[in-house]
């Protein structure tokens, strides 16, 4: 078996972020609850085979899958591999599937029964009882609807709770619905579950270019020496998806496009851009300096928010046109907002956070941009661009100046790119979700949510949702955007507002064509 736990100084390596705090080796299993969801067939489960085809997992691990739904042994293994790709028909790794199968049981039971828990406990035991030594382990998984989760985490540590081992539970988002209700929720749970046994997942955390924003800006010092408002006009961070709610409106509708996407993964990509150098790369230093960014962020304003809502276009149906939606919802699918960071560093410079579905195209990225060159010499030249591809086809890439070739002495953009796909080519890159539970097996909270980073991230966007949502007067009408589109017609001059130069016209980056990638 692999552990990534134990290495030998190689170059490069940090070695804060060695040392974890009980890396589960042995004598554990994991439950998954929730098992019979999508959350679980399309994420949690192929993750899970992901660490255990490349041997990251303990060889005596077990996985059981809890649910409410009733089938059988058949049945949920079926289910359980039916995301896993395997589309060449690969023998080894047909053998995998089998081998993962076969270390994996179902039980199937309520959500809020004592006697359900009572029920899967005893299951437990006659899995460990299998062990070699008195030790148990225990990871629980909650890939559950935010209804339910208190009740399982209350059920959890009364009827499942190992005293003769380490005891972790892994939460997914939401975490509550505003600052009232998140700080209930995290109250509720601290009366069961002490911070340090609670992993908050939030997956953007676990991605790639993500992890790798703090190597890009604390290992290199041609970044961080112009890594401030003295250098940078705007940042803007983008997340977009090519279609709507699909079905899925009713759900959507009660939480909205801010929540699902900007309050979590967009606010915890500023946070690792803007965050200062951490004494070490220890998980609580890392988070201790996320939360002072967090915290000098004022609550968003309605001056600086633009609010959309997609209809029928391109043979697309519009958001309203979905049964599952409220009639006449003004529920945004698109929002773009400012966030202004008070501290000495940044102070002055815009962050766009934009965030939509049923746009023009699927990509998430961080788009740097610098300031204006002052000298004379160069007049109305392209200013840089750091640009930072998340998904798809991870990247980074620098717009900058150069001499257009021939005989005349004349600047022209041009880009120096580091796209994965070319440059490693024989590396496979984790997916977010193997990431994040290697992390929690190995005890390292350096990419979850901290209960006051959370607490922060709340008091940033509350008051702005809460007038979204009627509850401080008349809600804010969506503007329409079309299906397929960029989003609404004021995005252009919204984004303009806050000192954001577009390339000049004609120019093409390569990068963007993500179809040649």
């Amino acid at each position: 078996m692999a552990h990534l736990g134990h290495h030998r100084r190689e170059s490069g390596l940090i070695p804060s972020m060695l040392a974890h705090s009980h890396e589960l080796q042995s004598n554990t299993l994991i439950v998954v609850l929730g098992a019979s969801g999508d959350l679980a067939k399309k994420k949690t489960f192929p993750a899970l085979f992901g660490l255990y085809r490349e041997g990251f997992l303990p060889n005596d691990l077990h996985i059981v899958g809890y649910a409410r739904t009733k089938m059988d042994k058949e049945e949920f293994h079926k289910r359980e591999v039916s995301y896993i790709k395997n589309p060449a028909n690969d023998e080894e790794v047909t053998k995998k599937i089998e081998a993962f199968q076969s270390i994996s049981t179902y039980f199937a039971g309520a959500y809020d029964k004592d006697e359900d828990f009572q029920g899967l406990e005893k299951h437990l035991q006659e899995i460990e009882s299998q062990y070699p030594t008195e030790e148990r382990n225990r990871i629980f998984y909650f890939a559950l609807p935010p209804s339910v989760f208190l009740d399982v985490a209350k059920g959890l540590k009364k009827n499942n709770y190992s005293e003769r081992g380490v005891n972790r539970i892994i939460v997914e988002k939401p975490f509550g619905k505003d600052l009232e209700s998140s700080r209930q929720m995290m109250v509720t749970l601290k009366k069961e579950w002490q911070e340090d046994e609670t992993f908050r997942i939030d997956h953007y955390l676990g991605k790639e270019m993500v992890k790798n924003m703090l190597v890009l800006r604390f290992a290199n010092i041609a970044f961080s020496a112009a890594w401030d408002k003295n250098s940078i006009s705007n940042v803007q961070i983008t997340f977009k998806e090519p279609f709507g709610t699909e079905g899925r409106g009713g759900y959507f509708d009660e939480f909205g496009i801010i929540r699902d996407i900007q309050q979590n993964h967009l606010l915890q990509v500023l946070t690792i851009l803007t965050m200062e150098r951490p004494v070490s790369f220890s998980a609580e230093d890392i988070r201790d300096e996320k939360v002072k960014v967090l915290r000098a962020i004022p609550p968003v304003e309605q001056k600086d928010v633009l609010l959309g809502q997609y209809v029928s276009a391109n043979g697309k149906p519009g958001y309203l046109d979905d049964d599952t939606v409220p009639k006449g919802s003004v529920c945004p699918t698109f929002a773009a907002l400012t966030l202004w960071i008070n501290n000495p560093r940044w102070e002055g410079v815009p962050f766009i956070l934009k965030a939509g579905k049923a746009l023009n195209e699927a990509k998430v990225e961080v788009r740097i941009q610098y300031k204006d060159v002052t000298s004379g010499i160069f007049r109305d030249i392209a200013r840089n661009e750091l640009v930072i591809r998340i998904q798809p086809s991870e990247a980074v890439y620098i717009k900058m100046n150069v001499k257009t070739p021939g005989l005349v002495t004349r600047a022209m953009p041009s880009e120096m790119d580091l796209t994965y796909k070319r440059r490693f080519t024989d590396t496979k890159i984790p997916e977010a979700y193997e990431a994040l539970i290697l992390d929690a097996f190995k005890g390292d909270h350096s990419n979850f949510v901290r209960d006051d980073e959370l607490d922060a991230a709340w008091k940033i966007f509350t008051p702005i949702l809460h007038w979204i949502e009627g509850k401080k007067g008349p809600s804010p009408r969506p503007s329409p955007y079309p299906y397929g589109s960029r989003g609404p017609n004021e995005l252009e001059n919204f984004i303009t507002g806050y000192g954001y130069k577009r390339v000049e016209t004609g120019y093409v980056w390569p990068i963007t064509n993500v179809a040649n990638l």
